[in-house]
């Protein structure tokens, strides 16, 4: 596993060059923001050992099999930690896959779901140490991102993929499908990632992908070619 010190906060854990997790330092040790593939808990727990602090929490941006994988190895490794999620997403994380009205998109796939329930649940606001949570739906019904409210550091999900060039969920690249193939709602995406966008994050952090550093102009070409694929998304409230 590969890390990367992103800021004096935020170390990048990356696996297969692809699949990232991030942990974010606090006065009490580490949050956990996604779990990697499963059979990366090991891998993590010996990571935060590494960087001198244990890890107190885990905060999920979406339940998708990539995402959640480890969870359950990690909660039963660390039976005294928080875990948290998007209070719509955990629906998926418990693999009930059925759509609230008003709710419309492809069919959902991807959601191996977990043994493990969140003892909290989030919505726009909420705060999990010195993240804040920012509602960002559309790759999943529930997707959430998270601001450090300490330097505006964003950690996206999958809201955006930098592993070919900055793309939204939902964009078609014939070199980098699986966001639009594994985005749930593709104009919606296009939305929450134009509400990120208005954050103006510090450094823009990513599911897959390596991070941007002052990632306005990135976002906004990317939020360009999004509109571009879907127009529908630019008459939608942000």
């Amino acid at each position: 596993m590969r890390v990367v010190q992103e800021s004096d906060n935020l170390f990048r854990l990356t696996r297969f060059g692809m699949i990232n997790c991030f942990l974010v330092r606090e006065a009490d040790g580490f949050t956990l923001v996604d779990t990697g593939l499963r059979g990366s808990a090991g891998a993590i727990l010996r990571t935060a050992t590494e960087l001198g602090a244990g890890i107190r929490r885990i905060v999920l941006t979406h339940a998708h099999i990539d995402h959640i994988g480890s969870v359950d190895a990690l909660v039963a490794a660390l039976p005294a930690i928080e875990l948290a999620i998007g209070r719509r997403e955990s629906r998926l994380l418990a693999k009930d896959l059925s759509l609230d009205a008003g709710e419309k998109g492809k069919t959902l796939y991807g959601f191996t779901g977990a043994k493990s329930r969140p003892g909290t649940l989030l919505v726009e606001g909420d705060r999990v140490g010195s993240l804040q949570a920012v509602a960002s739906p559309g790759h999943t019904p529930g997707h959430v991102a998270y601001l450090d409210v300490r330097d505006n550091a964003l950690i996206a999900g999958d809201a955006f993929t930098t592993q070919t060039g900055m793309v939204v969920a939902g964009v078609f690249k014939p070199l980098f499908p699986f966001p639009a193939l594994f985005s749930w709602n593709a104009v919606l995406s296009a939305v929450s990632a134009a509400k990120l966008q208005k954050l103006n994050p510090s450094i823009l952090a990513v599911g897959h992908g390596p991070s941007i550093l002052s990632p306005a102009r990135e976002m906004d070409l990317a939020l360009e070619e999004a509109f571009r694929q879907h127009l529908e998304a630019r008459r939608k409230p942000g």
